[in-house]
């Protein structure tokens, strides 16, 4: 996946798995975008459980480089597979407000996350006002900011590093799990961020 939610075929697994429902028909051709509201990202491995990939009639496997991907993306962590990080993106969310539930969450996201003629949303914020951990879309590609420095997304792995450029730039990573992210709760990613 990639942080504007898009599902591509690449040889690299990466860090985090997750779903969005059945996206894919009986001959393996993926059909839609999502089929439910419920985005998750999960760990890899989960109590010994395996599954075959992409099975008829079975939800689609989504694989993530890491989780400030599978964030800008859309998606939460799973309140089952992840329920420290589920509760802490909870307790972010809320800015010590009441804990908002699942479907409360799942229902913003869902509205941030769209897309308007096939292309996904984005809201606007300079990049120096923004938290570390959130992505932003600069000249066609799509950048992490980590350490106050934009690194360039690879499905392999992050490459390029740059500086914080001056001026607005098009946030790919939905403004609710921006605020959360603000608010304390720290995705995780890919080693090669710090590299």
């Amino acid at each position: 996946m990639t942080p504007e939610g898009d599902l591509i075929a690449t040889e690299h697994r990466g860090t985090m798995y997750g779903n969005r429902g059945i996206l894919h028909n009986d001959d393996l051709v993926i059909v839609r975008r999502h089929q439910v509201r419920r985005w998750l990202v999960c760990v890899l491995e989960f109590r010994g459980r395996r599954r075959r990939i992409m099975q008829p009639h079975r939800y689609t496997e989504l694989f993530f480089l890491d989780e400030a991907v599978a964030l800008a993306a859309g998606h939460r962590p799973c309140a089952e597979c992840r329920y420290p990080e589920y509760q802490q993106f909870r307790a972010a969310w809320a800015h010590s407000g009441p804990k908002p539930t699942a479907d409360e969450i799942d229902n913003v996201l869902h509205t941030e996350r769209g897309l308007i003629n096939g292309a996904r949303t984005t809201h606007q914020a300079a990049p120096d006002t923004l938290p570390d951990g959130v992505f932003i879309r600069h000249k066609e590609a799509n950048w992490l900011l980590h350490n106050r420095k934009l690194r360039l997304w690879t499905p392999a792995g992050y490459t390029e590093s740059r500086t914080l450029a001056d001026g607005p730039a098009d946030v790919l990573t939905p403004v609710s799990t921006v605020d959360t992210i603000r608010a304390g709760y720290r995705p995780g990613v890919h080693p090669s961020a710090n590299v």
